[in-house]
């Protein structure tokens, strides 16, 4: 039995096919070492064993000595929401597309399960965000963000025009489609396909990127992750805000959105030899030469 992790919850992305099935051989593969398996509630009802223990994700948060979920990004990247602030640490089993968080193959779980419970990870704190929308002064929605918090207008045509202040000092007036905020998490998501940089997870940073800029002369930039960036919505029809997609569709122009960097981080589990590189590597398919074509004659 692990003496480090006695209490392991799970979490899956239960509406995916062969999930529930994949849940169930972890569940197993867990009590055979002697370890009390915590299954989350909505989790615990989709697969529907009642010899196995459901738990909220409080519960987990109070109880468990690690937590383990199955699915894409975006379920390690909720139930880090979660539970961060717990400090109990997570691992990712990848059952969905890119999996840049659930870097555990589907194929691979039982050694690489087997070695962080016997002691053999490298683990990672990854920095979260805090982010609040304010009008006239009183708080109308909150959110914590893992990869990133994005102020944009709707669907419909027009740019959206934001006010940024740094710590309290002017920054710019931006006219874009919208700003995305991005932890180095997030800067291989949302920020990325905006062609912002990569941040390494361990550098103590966040980046704005605008989502197609009016001005071509607004770029990226990284600031230190202590500050506070305050965005006020200027103009813009039907303006939203969202932290890791979870939209809060009623911003007014006039608002004022706060972000800051949480109090706590996620902590990750990765398996033993785990880098970062390989997994821009794999994810990017930076290993892979461009097939030059000839013209044709």
């Amino acid at each position: 039995m692990s003496h480090a992790f006695r209490t392991v919850a799970l979490v899956g992305r239960y509406q995916s096919e062969g999930v529930g099935a994949s849940l169930l051989a972890i569940a197993a593969f867990l009590q055979a070492r002697g370890i009390r398996v915590l299954v989350e509630s909505e989790t615990f009802a989709a697969i529907g064993r009642p010899e196995l223990e459901s738990a909220s994700t409080e519960a987990i948060g109070q109880q468990a000595d690690l937590a383990i979920a199955l699915g894409g990004d975006g379920t390690m990247l909720g139930l880090a929401r979660q539970i961060a602030a717990s400090r109990v640490p997570l691992v990712g089993i990848n059952h969905g597309r890119l999996g840049f968080v659930t870097d555990i193959a589907l194929s691979q779980w039982p050694a690489a399960l087997g070695a962080i419970l016997d002691g053999s990870y490298a683990a990672e704190d990854r920095t979260m965000l805090v982010a609040r929308a304010l009008r006239d002064g009183h708080e109308v929605w909150r959110a914590l963000a893992m990869n990133d918090v994005v102020v944009s207008r709707s669907s419909r045509a027009g740019m959206i025009e934001l006010q940024v202040h740094v710590d309290g000092v002017y920054m710019y007036n931006q006219r874009a489609d919208g700003l995305i905020t991005a932890t180095p998490t997030g800067s291989t998501a949302y920020a990325l396909s905006a062609n912002g940089p990569i941040l390494h997870p361990r550098l103590a940073g966040v980046v704005l990127v605008p989502v197609a800029p009016q001005a071509l002369s607004n770029r990226p930039i990284t600031l230190p992750d202590d500050v506070r960036i305050d965005i006020r919505v200027v103009d813009g029809r039907e303006p939203r805000v969202a932290a890791d997609m979870q939209v809060f569709s009623d911003l007014h122009v006039g608002d004022d959105i706060i972000i800051e960097r949480a109090p706590f981080k996620a902590r990750f589990l990765h398996p033993a030899g785990y880098s970062h590189f390989a997994t821009l590597r794999s994810k990017l398919n930076w290993h892979e030469m461009p097939t030059l074509t000839r013209p044709g004659p």
